[in-house]
């Protein structure tokens, strides 16, 4: 069995920044992803408002954290947490490819795609349907799309869509949006964006292997090409279901990161948060870095 002393489960931002600060401390830090380094990073065409580097690509922010990461010593490695359990001050996890005793665990396993529940989407999902714009938006150049959602992601990412997309609408089922009012502004601006407002998506039409139109619940329908789909995020917590406290799948942490378990902390999108951005992630990361620290301290692990 591998030992190590913190174990940081998810390799965004919130999780490569707990793993550097974890690394610099002295510890040794082993970072396990099944998808690798980036999380939704990855997903995120620009970046105009992390502090200190001006627009920047989603991209190339994940390659900067994760060499700044192995520059510190940190391990990550592609793998899956399957189980973790608490025995004798250890934690004893189960990957797909391992086990491993650690001193402290973060979970920063962030939060995936929330999907509309329409009928059509699942069907097609991978032939219009899209919760990705930076991986599928090239696909729909000169074309007309829809964005279903009303909060900063949506709006950003109708404005990447807007580059490259013929006509772009907005659809959001309330009557105002969600985002920050900069980028509210921002989209009026732009002169190929309309949009829908107070309106639900009931179903996603098509031709069998593409997408067609849009339904409304008003009963109206909307010629489109590609339907994509930014309505929030699903926790990724079951990794930890019955180890520590969650609200509506969200890990429960103090303001220093602490579950419910000693040892274990969380950061990033998969907490109870009232604000998700990736300069948030990488403050959750540091903090339960910090707070691990002082776990294994007090605690003299």
């Amino acid at each position: 069995m591998r030992e190590i002393d913190v174990l940081v489960v998810g390799a965004g931002p919130g999780g490569m920044s707990a793993a550097q600060y974890a690394s610099r401390a002295g510890y040794s830090t082993l970072v396990l992803d099944p998808m690798g380094p980036g999380g939704q990073l990855l997903f995120i065409d620009e970046i105009e408002n992390y502090p200190g580097l001006g627009k920047i690509s989603g991209y190339f922010l994940s390659e900067s954290m994760e060499n700044q990461c192995k520059e510190f010593g940190v391990e990550i490695e592609y793998d899956e947490v399957k189980k973790i359990e608490k025995k004798d001050n250890r934690f004893l996890v189960t990957s797909s490819y391992s086990e491993i005793k650690a001193k402290a665990v973060i979970i920063a396993t962030g939060a995936s795609h929330r999907h509309i529940g329409a009928k059509g989407e699942e069907e097609y999902s991978g032939k219009g349907v899209s919760y990705c714009a930076t991986c599928d938006g090239p696909f729909f150049r000169g074309q007309k799309v829809v964005v279903v959602g009303g909060g900063d992601t949506a709006l950003t990412d109708a404005m990447y869509l807007s580059k490259l997309a013929k006509d772009v609408v907005i659809i959001h089922r309330r009557d105002s949006f969600r985002a920050q009012k900069a980028l509210q502004e921002k989209i009026k601006t732009i002169p190929n964006v309309s949009t829908v407002m107070g309106k639900n998506v009931v179903e996603i039409k098509g031709n069998g292997t593409k997408v067609e139109s849009v339904l409304l619940d008003d009963g109206s329908e909307i010629e489109t090409n590609g339907v994509f789909v930014f309505i929030g995020t699903v926790p990724n917590s079951k990794v930890v279901e019955g180890l520590v406290d969650v609200e509506n799948g969200f890990i429960i942490t103090d303001d220093k990161m602490n579950t419910s378990l000693p040892g274990v902390f969380a950061c990033g999108d998969v907490r109870n948060t009232s604000f998700r951005q990736v300069v948030t992630a990488t403050g959750d990361g540091a903090k339960a870095a910090h707070s691990a620290d002082e776990y294994i301290q007090e605690n003299n692990l």
